[in-house]
C-alpha cells in the first residue's frame, strides 16, 4: 500500500466509526436505540443500588446485637435532633418575649409621656380660663355698675 492508500483507508475508517450518523435513517435508528437503552440502563443501575443496599442492611441487621446497635444509633440521632429543635424553639421564644417586653415598655413610656403632657396642658388651660373668667367678671361688674348708673341717671332725669 502506498501512503495515499493508507490515508484514504484511514479516512474511510474514521467515517465508519464516527458517533455522528451520516444518513437520516442512521440518525433515527440511533435515537430509537437511545430511547430504549437509557431507561433500561437506569433501571439496571437502580436494581444494583437496591441489591447492594439490601445486602448492606442484611449484614448490619444479621444479628440481634447488630439490630439493637442500629436502633440505639437511630435513637441517639433522633434525640440529638430533638434537643437541637428544642433549643432553637427556646431561643426564638425568648427572643420574641424579649422583643415584646421592649415594645411594651416603649408603649408604656410613650403613654406616660403623653398623659403628663396632656395633664400639664389641661392645668395650663384651666389657669388661663380662671384668669380670663376673673377678668371677664370684673369687666361685667364694671359694665353692670355703669348700666345701673345710667339707668338711675335716666330715671332721675325723667322724674
Amino acid at each position: 500500500m502506498t501512503t495515499k492508500d493508507k490515508t484514504a483507508s484511514k479516512s474511510t475508517e474514521g467515517a465508519a466509526t464516527s458517533t455522528h450518523p451520516k444518513t437520516t435513517v442512521n440518525y433515527v435508528t440511533e435515537l430509537a436505540e437511545r430511547a430504549v437503552l437509557v431507561p433500561v440502563g437506569a433501571g439496571l443501575t437502580l436494581r444494583d443500588d437496591l441489591v447492594s443496599t439490601v445486602k448492606g442492611l442484611a449484614t448490619r441487621y444479621h444479628t440481634r446485637a447488630g439490630l439493637e446497635r442500629e436502633l440505639k444509633r437511630f435513637e441517639k440521632r433522633g434525640a440529638g435532633a430533638r434537643k437541637r429543635f428544642e433549643r432553637r424553639v427556646t431561643r426564638r421564644r425568648k427572643r420574641v418575649e424579649r422583643e415584646l417586653r421592649q415594645r411594651r415598655r416603649g408603649v408604656e413610656r410613650t403613654v406616660k409621656q403623653n398623659r403628663r403632657r396632656l395633664e400639664r396642658e389641661v392645668r395650663q388651660v384651666r389657669k388661663d380660663l380662671e384668669k380670663q373668667s376673673t377678668v371677664i367678671g370684673a369687666r361685667v361688674g364694671g359694665v353692670k355698675a355703669r348700666v345701673e348708673e345710667l339707668v338711675s341717671n335716666a330715671q332721675g332725669s325723667m322724674s
